[in-house]
């Protein structure tokens, strides 16, 4: 199975993505789809389905429009971060664009990405934000097998992460139906012909929930780099890192403290964690009382505008006084016993996905530089 070392330049068109300028004044709530870095690694897919923000007719034209089933790699922030668009929209320069390949699939180009994006990484400048230059890129020699071979690895790595996004889809849906399911039995209370029953009550959030904040230990990026790599470090919007020791261990409700506290439409950032973990300062750590669990808080607040109680004005914060003082309403201890019932074997469900995606990960993360350096020959398998 002969690999040949080529630059990635060689084997497909390189094009950087345009900002208008001010971008403020462009961005809109409808319009082109516009790709931030967030946007990617919040999608949880090697696919880009939906962007948090459009821009408007006019930012078109200054900036750089993709089509559906482009490969974008992200050259700043967080670089080198591969994505499939599913849906056309416009990039700025923060990301770089593939076109024209040459000798080498699009898909293969992905997952070659992946496999080489600590080695990319180590050559992006920045003080502040690191910086992958497109020359960086071009110049970057990658080993290209025969597209025959390309399209079996391409494959084995495919089926896993098809499987990997079909348990996300079906997670997605369990989410919503529970949202769903919440919404209707104690925001629009159809259970009770649309009115709230008498012995329940509007409180304040107060009254359901335990904040476990003060268990908190800063920990530096430096102290986490000498670590080994064992349990989560969370942040306020996903997994930062993996350290080797944990300060909670149970199911908890992480939300958004410092940072990334709310998403476009005012609802705060969420994280439904499990096992054992670590948390910085950036997310409040929240369990239930008085009748609430963890999940039913997660729906709660899911459904709950919070843009009222944000402070800050460079730096977004929610504070536990402000966060205990959300109002919401306060069913009979009864009726959340009802609603847990229904909605826990669907967490349940949940829950046993996520950690068959975190085995599916390990196993393709481990298989991918085999494949790609062809330490693992394919070229006799039949797929």
């Amino acid at each position: 199975m002969a690999f040949e070392n080529k630059k990635i330049g060689d084997v497909c068109t390189i094009r950087r993505g345009a900002s208008p300028r001010p971008i403020k004044d462009y961005i809109a709530d409808e319009g082109m789809p516009w790709v931030k870095i967030s946007d990617a690694t919040s999608a949880n897919s090697r696919y880009l389905y939906r962007t948090d923000e459009c821009i408007i007719e006019k930012g078109v034209s200054k900036s750089v429009t993709v089509e559906p089933e482009t490969l974008i790699v992200s050259n700043s922030a967080t670089p080198g971060l591969p994505m499939i668009m599913k849906i056309k929209a416009c990039v700025h320069d923060g990301w770089l664009v593939f076109s024209d390949f040459n000798g080498v699939t699009r898909d293969y180009l992905y997952y070659k990405f992946i496999d080489i994006r600590r080695s990319l990484v180590n050559q992006a400048n920045g003080s502040v934000f690191m910086n992958l230059k497109t020359d960086i890129v071009r110049n970057f020699d990658i080993m290209v097998p025969p597209i025959a071979v390309q399209n079996r690895i391409v494959n084995i790595l495919l089926a896993i992460d098809e499987k990997i996004e079909k348990n996300n889809q079906i997670n997605r849906n369990l989410l919503e139906q529970a949202r769903l399911l919440y919404k209707s039995w104690f925001m629009d209370f159809d259970n009770n012909g649309g009115v709230m029953p008498d012995d329940w009550h509007i409180g304040a959030v107060s009254e359901i929930i335990e904040l476990h904040d003060s268990k908190r230990k800063p920990l530096s990026g430096n102290e986490r780099d000498k670590l080994e790599k064992i349990y989560p470090y969370y942040g306020a919007t996903s997994i930062m890192d993996y350290v080797d020791d944990y300060l909670f261990d149970g199911i908890y409700l992480l939300l958004g403290e410092d940072g990334s506290v709310i998403d476009a439409e005012g609802y705060p950032i969420l994280q439904y964690v499990f096992g054992k973990f670590w948390c910085n300062n950036h997310a409040h750590i929240i369990t239930g009382k008085n009748g609430f669990s963890v999940e039913a808080l997660y729906l709660l607040f899911s459904l709950t505008h919070v843009n009222d109680i944000v402070t800050g004005a460079v730096q977004l914060k929610i504070s536990q006084q402000n966060l205990n003082k959300v109002e919401a309403v306060i069913p009979s201890l009864v009726a959340l016993k009802e609603f847990d019932e229904i909605i826990q074997p669907m967490f349940g469900q949940i829950r046993k996905l996520r950690l068959e995606n975190e085995n599916l990960i390990k196993i393709r993360d481990s298989l991918l530089p085999k494949l790609m350096s062809g330490e693992m020959d394919v070229s006799d398998l039949d797929i």
